[in-house]
């Protein structure tokens, strides 16, 4: 195994126990009878990078803050919503940019290596799967690291959008009031109202980033996709995810109706726990490196 040992940012992973020897025998069972594993991950898996998430208990955004993330709607409508969300990822890009893969990224990403892993499916927009050389992959909600126009489509990366932000604003400046798990910062009203936005270069439309904002829906061209390499694989995994979210719940079900066996590594309760065929209550970056 070429997996590099990283210690753990825990600030953002729930409390958990050590995982039981039995449980890592049935999951290394279960991995072991798979041929062709379909995974999915979610905000879960990039907690022990130093991300947070949304739902997790104790640590989550919702648990910590009554702050809601950005609908799509209110982004493509409000030009003030669109500046205090590029304001907050302006002052939360340098952070979040710099976050790297952890443990169970790089197993994922030797199990793709050695012919186990059949497709990967993460929920998550960070990158760290692109990072940890994960290629057999599919971002469903898209990700944070590209920005395209809603105007005429063109795509730029988010890097070079974050030069144009500092030509624009050369002399504003916002201290950070806690991170969100998308990117972006908490500030205030005032620090935002100064804050210049380009538009795009080639057309003056809107720039966003290449993410599903709740009240989006993902592509059915993504959706289809996804279903067939579904299809093609003979069990499914899914780490840290409470699956709540329908876009990628709708695959588990899609399992279900396949007879699919489906193994969940989650801190706490998930939408699948009723029809799993194993249900482990461990860290990703703890269990997964024991299976072999």
């Amino acid at each position: 195994q070429s997996v590099t040992r990283t210690s753990p940012n825990l600030a953002f992973v729930p409390a958990c126990l050590p995982p039981d020897p039995v449980e890592v025998e049935e999951l290394q069972r279960f991995v072991s009878n798979s041929k062709k594993l379909f995974v999915m991950t979610g905000a879960g898996i990039s907690t022990e990078s130093g991300i947070p998430d949304y739902r997790s208990e104790g640590v989550g955004l919702y648990a910590r803050t009554d702050r809601r993330p950005i609908q799509h709607a209110e982004f493509v409508r409000s030009a003030s919503a669109r500046q205090r969300y590029w304001a907050r990822n302006f002052v939360g890009w340098p952070q979040f940019s710099s976050h790297q893969p952890n443990t169970a990224h790089l197993v994922l990403r030797d199990w793709e290596k050695l012919g186990k892993l059949h497709w990967l499916v993460t929920q998550n927009v960070d990158a760290l799967h692109t990072k940890a050389g994960s290629q057999r992959m599919t971002e469903l909600h898209g990700c944070i690291h590209r920005v395209f126009c809603l105007g005429c489509g063109d795509q730029t990366s988010r890097s070079e959008l974050q030069e144009h932000f500092e030509a624009l604003n050369p002399t504003w400046k916002a201290e950070a009031l806690g991170v969100a798990p998308d990117g972006d910062v908490f500030l205030t009203d005032e620090q935002v109202r100064n804050f210049q936005v380009p538009a795009c270069s080639k057309c003056g439309g809107i720039l966003k980033p290449d993410v599903t904002f709740f009240g989006d829906t993902v592509s059915q061209e993504k959706v289809n996709f996804v279903h067939q390499r579904l299809a093609e694989s003979d069990s499914m995994l899914v780490a840290g995810s409470s699956m709540q979210v329908y876009s990628g719940y709708r695959f588990a079900v899609a399992a279900q109706e396949k007879q699919l066996p489906i193994a969940i590594l989650n801190i706490g309760p998930t939408r699948l726990d009723h029809f799993a065929s194993l249900k482990l209550n461990s860290r990703c970056g703890e269990l997964l490196p024991l299976i072999v």
